[in-house]
């Protein structure tokens, strides 16, 4: 038995392959123009319905689609009502002729619902899909602190925290445009704070398990301001965010404790990050199945089919 799945988020295009035990997955970011934050819906799908040609005819080259019993797909950014973004419709035309071509089940899932089980399965956990656990969705457009109750084959999320405002991928790539490095930024400004020295920090307020980021933007501006520093601007950017989600999480296994906690999207492959929160012995995907991918869809679309 072995699956394909899609993705097709604002950031990537990817389209995935997994047989119960390996899998392949093949992605392409979507290009934004220099100085720019994003892409409008209207580009990021003419850009997913250029790339998904090219993708797929990568992965089938290295694959064989005999033994194909199932297609999944991301339908929306979260498992809520009301979670929509046109860009997911490219990946579900895309994976539904492909489905009705092969005569096999078509699976729907979230693109969150994705990011875990990515996670989950590059770090070898996939026995928490059948445990309650804590998941943190740090990603350019979420920032979510999540109690995961999965039934075995998906995962029931229910936001208890995060960022009420701003995301940390959004913080990071605003703070990118000012230091004038492309976009999306996380690569660059990780790789900046590790040439960095200082240790000044923004203490974001946290009372429960709940924060705001967008004061910190201001923070980030007056830092450079001062200290005119590209490294340690992105390293004061980097601390902040983990500062925020480590009394959060802090805050959370005191009402959740001995909880296993999760990390994903591209934000939770920062390694300032992964070193601020090694005192939660976290479980961090593979820096490359933490940024927007398909692997987790086809692993849901594969355990939908068991049994």
């Amino acid at each position: 038995m072995s699956v394909i799945g899609f993705d097709t988020s604002n950031y990537t295009t990817s389209i995935a392959f997994y047989d119960g035990s390996d899998g392949l997955n093949c992605s392409k970011l979507l290009p934004v123009k220099e100085g720019e934050l994003g892409l409008r819906q209207s580009d990021a799908v003419f850009q997913h319905t250029k790339s998904l040609p090219e993708l797929s005819g990568r992965l089938f080259s290295h694959i064989s689609c005999g033994n194909i019993t199932a297609v999944g797909v991301s339908t929306r950014p979260r498992a809520v009502e009301g979670s929509y973004m046109p860009c997911f419709m490219v990946g579900y035309s895309h994976a539904k002729l492909l489905a009705d071509s092969l005569g096999v089940p078509l699976v729907e899932c979230s693109h969150q619902q994705g990011h875990i089980a990515a996670s989950l399965w590059s770090a070898d956990r996939l026995d928490l899909m059948r445990k309650p656990h804590l998941a943190w969705h740090l990603s350019g457009g979420t920032t979510e602190l999540l109690l995961v109750e999965p039934d075995g084959k998906n995962v029931c999320c229910t936001k208890i925290g995060g960022t009420t405002d701003i995301s940390a991928g959004q913080l990071i790539d605003r703070t990118g445009q000012m230091l004038k490095l492309p976009f999306p930024s996380g690569k660059q400004v990780d790789a900046l704070s590790k040439e960095a020295s200082g240790n000044d920090t923004f203490r974001v307020k946290c009372p429960a398990m709940d924060f705001s980021l967008s004061g910190v933007q201001n923070k980030v501006q007056q830092f450079y301001g001062k200290t005119g520093d590209i490294a340690e601007t992105a390293a004061y950017v980097l601390r902040c965010i983990c500062y925020a989600v480590r009394k959060a999480t802090e805050n959370a296994l005191t009402q959740y404790p001995g909880l296993p906690v999760v990390f994903s999207g591209g934000v939770a492959s920062n390694s300032m990050l992964r070193d601020g929160l090694s005192c939660f012995d976290p479980i961090f995907a593979k820096p490359e199945f933490s940024t927007d991918n398909a692997m987790g869809v086809a692993v849901l679309t594969y355990l939908s089919q068991e049994g």
